[in-house]
């Protein structure tokens, strides 16, 4: 969902990096074999970052394989990546899905399909209806799905002001990624908004083309932004996970039991980040508060009514874009209110 900050890769130096990946070796069940792992979202010691890093110990602790990591930006921006993956240049991945290859992968960014933590984790964990849909919309874009690894709820970040109405909203523009229905979702909640690069949004704020940022978990907004904005509310529109997947050629180019350790490795980092991530999720609400944002929490009848308002709106949208049949399992299966 993010795009990611910090260097970005051009001209002859992307088309040298991106040569010399495509030339690494994969070659099944041997000491040559090499998997490229990558995330569009995280540097170095970032969560994402340490999931990787511990998905790469894992296979390679218990296998002849070869794990090369590349974080954010690495190899370009999201789409860029996503690009990567889907051609087998990537074989493996910790990210945050673009729709441009199946519209049905927006079932990931739904506007309020759960409401409490304990939906969300229930639904996303291995076996969890959300999950279950997930699995066929990967098969059929020829990538192996492992997961979800959460983040928890999105909210709006803002600078010099907030909006707990439509009214007040609709005074502010705010920036959203290019992935539907993101904007669609934060125009329901009555604000103005912008499509803006991940690595542009800084400038952005700062500069007043937008008064925030309506995607993100806490995290990404504290991190990078602290110095821009002045308030988070956590309106909760999407529960954020990163996706836990591996490109299909590369998964039946090994064998069966490096399969079985990167299958099980990709469980392990799941079932830490379910074990882990309400705790890192608070724990960078109380970072943000300590370095001066203002944190807003609505009530559980003030999300109720945002969702009531947001579902009207967005979920006829979203029946056009993934079909009637994904939709009567996230009616039937999503929070009530």
């Amino acid at each position: 969902m993010k795009q990611v900050l910090g260097r970005r890769v051009f001209g002859f130096a992307a088309a040298a990096l991106l040569a010399t990946v495509s030339l690494l070796p994969m070659q099944s069940a041997s000491a040559e074999t090499v998997l490229k792992m990558a995330t569009d979202s995280g540097a170095k010691g970032t969560p994402a970052g340490d999931a990787l890093d511990r998905w790469a110990a894992l296979i390679e602790n218990q296998t002849d394989i070869d794990v090369q990591i590349f974080y954010q930006n690495e190899l370009g921006g999201q789409q860029e990546v996503f690009d990567l993956f889907v051609a087998n240049d990537v074989n493996i991945m910790l990210n945050w899905p673009m729709t441009s290859y199946d519209q049905r992968i927006a079932v990931l960014y739904t506007p309020y399909m759960v409401l409490s933590w304990e939906e969300a984790l229930a639904a996303y964990q291995p076996g969890g209806w959300i999950n279950g849909m997930l699995d066929g919309i990967y098969a059929d874009l020829g990538l192996k799905f492992f997961g979800a690894w959460p983040e928890g709820f999105n909210g709006i970040a803002t600078k010099g002001a907030y909006a707990t109405t439509v009214e007040d909203a609709s005074k502010m523009k705010i920036r959203v990624p290019p992935i539907f229905p993101m904007a669609e979702s934060v125009q329901a909640l009555g604000y103005q908004t912008a499509t803006i690069d991940w690595g542009e949004v800084f400038t952005a704020i700062q500069t007043g083309v937008v008064d925030g940022d309506g995607a993100n978990v806490i995290f990404w907004d504290y991190e990078y932004f602290r110095d821009t904005l002045d308030y988070y509310n956590r309106t909760k529109q999407q529960f954020v996970t990163g996706i836990l997947s591996m490109n299909l050629e590369a998964w039946e180019a090994l064998s069966s039991e490096e399969q079985q350790v990167v299958q099980e490795s990709a469980t392990t980092v799941m079932t830490e980040g379910f074990a882990n991530a309400r705790a890192l999720d608070q724990s960078y609400v109380e970072k943000a508060k300590a370095a001066g944002m203002t944190y807003i929490e609505p009530s559980d009848a003030e999300i109720a009514a945002l969702a009531k308002a947001v579902r009207a709106k967005v979920w006829p949208m979203m029946e056009e874009r993934v079909g009637a049949e994904i939709m009567e399992i996230i009616r039937a299966n999503a929070s009530q209110f």
